[in-house]
């Protein structure tokens, strides 16, 4: 059997976090397997539809190194992949539902629109005044079809149940006299996402349709459509919730949700989707640091979890800093300026080279070297050490030398404080602190001398002398 699976989004905006991991794990199951990975745009409801989405989705999946092999632009055998375009594939699988009494057609006269919309009463409910349509007969309802303004809803048995085995929860089972009978088409001609979904899941040869745990819900008019087409349904894996630190739902007041704003904050691919794969999954092993073709290699359904992710936005930033470390402080410039262009002339290699260990974020760098471009202290512990008599007799001593020299680099600077080390006798803490604070307003930091390196020999003189006459 060809593995087929799909990622489905609505182009309704940016593409949440939950979306991505989605993708990913249809994604890696694919290529564990040797299969197709699709993507498909669930775009029918029309009220919804963000202009741009679509390309953002595409550029966001691209840059995750995600790459489907059927879809929009690229094209395959079982397009379109755009279900707005559809549309006659979702009319003809309708009349054969209404045909074989399976749906049926609930006509709403203009009255009955207004009274919906005055009291609010939402689409997909089934009131006493629908219920009278479920029994007119094929005929007139066909004829009806013509002229009046309709809906079509499934025919769901009052009573019975249905059940089904999910990958990761197991044995299922519904109540059918529980569910109501959902719309299928609207009266705009456009198809649900119910309906939509199942039509296009079984045409496009979809063997595992891997999402997330919200659409369970869903599950018992999904299976009804299978049994009333008389499809062999796929198998069914639903994902776990991410969720914020408190067990609540993830959302954008306690976390970024869009995938975009991780890209824009300076997180890099690699991290992102190796933390990403753990929000649910697990390794064979304790290992947590894969590349994707080690997560291709190791994934696994069995080792899904049940019970929500919790989104670690700490453990995201130390997985973050282990990459950029991994990089070479070129790269992580390059990158850097990519998205900050307008600072080209200010930040260099040699900055990069002094924090790159540090930073979490790629736009963390700004921050971290605000001090080459900025003096002030950090606290009032460091005004206090240059307070001391010892600290203040070295940055005298410092600045008396340092004037006497051309250029300032590592090495003179070394050279200056080898000659006050024998002078004033002064070693250790009390000898590069109050260098350290009177050149960058910090306690600790980098590496001195490649900072006073980076600042020159005029602006060194400037901050000690700032501080000497204070």
């Amino acid at each position: 059997m060809l593995v087929r699976v799909r990622f489905a989004p609505s182009p309704t905006g940016f593409l949440h976090i939950g979306g991505l991991r989605t993708a990913l794990y249809n994604y890696l199951f694919a290529k564990q397997n040797n299969g197709i990975f699709i993507l498909r745009i669930e775009d029918t409801d029309r009220n919804r539809y963000v202009e741009g989405a679509v390309e953002n989705l595409i550029k966001t999946m691209h840059w995750s190194g995600i790459e489907y092999d059927e879809g929009p632009k690229i094209g395959g055998d079982k397009g379109p992949y755009f279900q707005s375009k559809r549309l006659n594939i979702y009319k003809k699988h309708i009349l054969h539902l209404i045909e074989n009494e399976k749906a049926y057609p609930c006509f709403y006269s203009k009255e009955r629109l207004k009274k919906i919309e005055k009291e609010n009463i939402p689409s997909n409910i089934l009131t006493q005044q629908d219920q009278i349509y479920r029994n007119i007969s094929v005929d007139e309802s066909t004829a009806r079809m013509k002229n009046e303004n309709h809906v079509i809803r499934l025919k769901v048995p009052n009573n019975g149940s249905i059940e089904y085995n999910d990958q990761v929860r197991g044995k299922l089972k519904f109540d059918l006299s529980l569910i109501e009978d959902q719309i299928l088409m609207k009266s705009d001609g456009y198809p649900t996402y119910h309906f939509a979904n199942v039509v296009d899941d079984h045409l496009m040869e979809i063997t595992h349709v891997i999402r997330g745990e919200e659409w369970i819900a869903s599950m018992p008019k999904h299976l009804l459509l299978y049994e009333n087409f008389n499809w062999k349904k796929p198998e069914f894996i639903h994902l776990p919730l991410i969720l914020n630190q408190d067990k609540t739902k993830l959302s954008k007041r306690q976390n970024d949700v869009a995938v975009e704003d991780y890209i824009t904050n300076g997180y890099l691919k690699k991290a992102f989707i190796n933390y990403l794969s753990l929000l649910g999954w697990h390794g064979s092993g304790d290992q947590e640091l894969y590349t994707l073709d080690e997560l291709i290699k190791d994934f696994s359904i069995n080792r899904i979890q049940k019970s929500g992710a919790i989104f670690d936005i700490k453990k995201l930033n130390w997985m973050n800093n282990h990459y950029i470390k991994k990089l070479e402080p070129q790269e992580i410039l390059d990158k850097f300026l990519k998205n900050n262009i307008d600072l080209k002339d200010q930040i260099t290699l040699p900055m990069i080279k002094l924090i790159y260990e540090k930073i979490e974020r790629l736009t963390d760098i700004p921050e971290e070297l605000n001090f080459l471009f900025e003096f002030k202290f950090e606290n009032e512990k460091c005004r206090e050490i240059l307070d001391y008599k010892s600290s203040k007799t070295v940055l005298k001593s410092f600045t008396s030398k340092l004037e006497k020299i051309s250029i300032l680099d590592s090495k003179s600077f070394k050279s200056i404080v080898s000659k006050i080390q024998d002078e004033i006798k002064v070693g250790g803490k009390n000898l590069w602190m109050p260098l350290r604070i009177a050149v960058t307003g910090k306690m600790h930091g980098p590496d001195v001398a490649s900072i006073v390196e980076i600042l020159g020999k005029e602006v060194c003189l400037q901050r000690l002398n700032n501080i000497i006459n204070d």
